[in-house]
């Protein structure tokens, strides 16, 4: 049985929403869940009949790392609900790890616990978002706020593994977010970046527009952490908004509460396809380990599909897969090097 530790105590709703996210998991499927945190706080949110397929257990923290704390201070605690969690994955004690509170230092400690996989400089926070096409990948959606062109490649290479893990896929379409299409176009960084992949094996089919993002034109998008957290924020508040003006629009019309009703399963359709909590939370990818970060504002459903993705990702070993991913790059990279130094000599 697959046991996946719940960091209880994380998020703005913490800790009723993911105590009920992991028991609706367990109502349905054959997973342990241990739910880490303030021990009498948790049996109290726990319901009282408890007829599931899985098992809920509990693990103790007496600590939590607060939304508004730094980072450094947090790692030291040792005896928080999110150190707690990561640490029974180390441990072998679980297979993933999720958490909904704060997210760098989620970052942080599974980067510090479970230690990176080799050939990767700095692991990346990889998102899933709706598009026209159906979902795209995003990332580092993040993680890292400045990158140098080979964390680019690196980022593309764990894109394409989980992409192919996650939905089936063969040869995803890689696209590099840039400000034009062209490979001169964009900053020195991209540039470069630009052309590492151009001439790698990955199926890489070129820059990509904000504007292109969400046609379905690429199923892996890769930026660094800075660009890649304002399209992520930028494209939830903009489809939110979206909805409301389209509420105030029909409400305008005379006949609009007709016409509402009669567009009403489209829009409800519309809100399931750009609701955060469909997607659960966003791998970490580059870790030796699965680790889930989740939205701070997480709802129960939320917390539950986090929980499925995690355990879909144990299951396939994610890890091992981005490893063999990465492993492809190196030997790219020390094949060109080859060639360079004949080149020169």
């Amino acid at each position: 049985m697959l046991r996946v530790a719940v960091d209880a105590m994380g998020g703005d709703f913490a800790p009723e929403v993911n105590i009920l996210g992991a028991y609706e998991f367990v109502k349905d499927f054959e997973v342990e869940v241990i739910l880490v945190g303030d021990e009498n706080k948790i049996k109290s949110f726990l319901p009282e009949k408890r007829e599931t397929k899985g098992i809920i257990s509990v693990v103790p923290a007496e600590d939590v790392i607060h939304m508004d704390e730094n980072i450094s201070s947090a790692l030291r605690r040792k005896n928080t609900s999110m150190r707690k969690a990561v640490e029974l994955v180390k441990e072998g004690k679980a297979d993933a790890v999720i958490s909904a509170g704060h997210s760098g230092a989620m970052m942080a400690l599974s980067f510090l616990l479970l230690g990176k996989l080799p050939n990767v400089e700095r692991p990346a926070i990889a998102t899933v978002m709706p598009c026209l096409k159906g979902y795209f990948i995003l990332l580092d959606a993040g993680a890292n706020v400045d990158c140098k062109p080979e964390h680019l490649v690196q980022f593309a290479f764990m894109g394409e593994a989980y992409h192919k893990a996650l939905f089936n896929s063969q040869s995803p379409k890689i696209a590099l977010l840039s400000i034009g299409e062209e490979g001169s176009k964009g900053n020195e960084v991209t540039k470069e970046a630009f052309k590492r992949l151009k001439s790698s094996k990955l199926n890489f089919i070129g820059n990509i527009e904000g504007k292109d993002i969400f046609f379905g034109q690429a199923d892996v998008v890769v930026c660094d952490g800075f660009v890649g957290n304002i399209v992520l924020k930028v494209g939830e508040g903009l489809a939110e908004a979206l909805i409301k003006m389209l509420k105030i629009e029909i409400a305008d019309i005379i006949t609009g509460r007709l016409g509402y009703m009669m567009i009403k399963p489209a829009i409800k359709s519309f809100r399931k396809k750009i609701d955060y909590s469909e997607y659960g939370g966003a791998l970490l990818l580059g870790i030796n380990g699965t680790s889930i970060i989740c939205h701070g504002r997480s709802s129960a459903k939320a917390i539950k599909n986090a929980i499925k993705v995690a355990v879909e990702m144990a299951k396939k070993q994610i890890y091992t897969r981005i490893a063999e991913s990465l492993n492809q790059m190196e030997e790219m990279n020390e094949s060109q090097n080859s060639v360079n130094r004949l080149l020169c000599s």
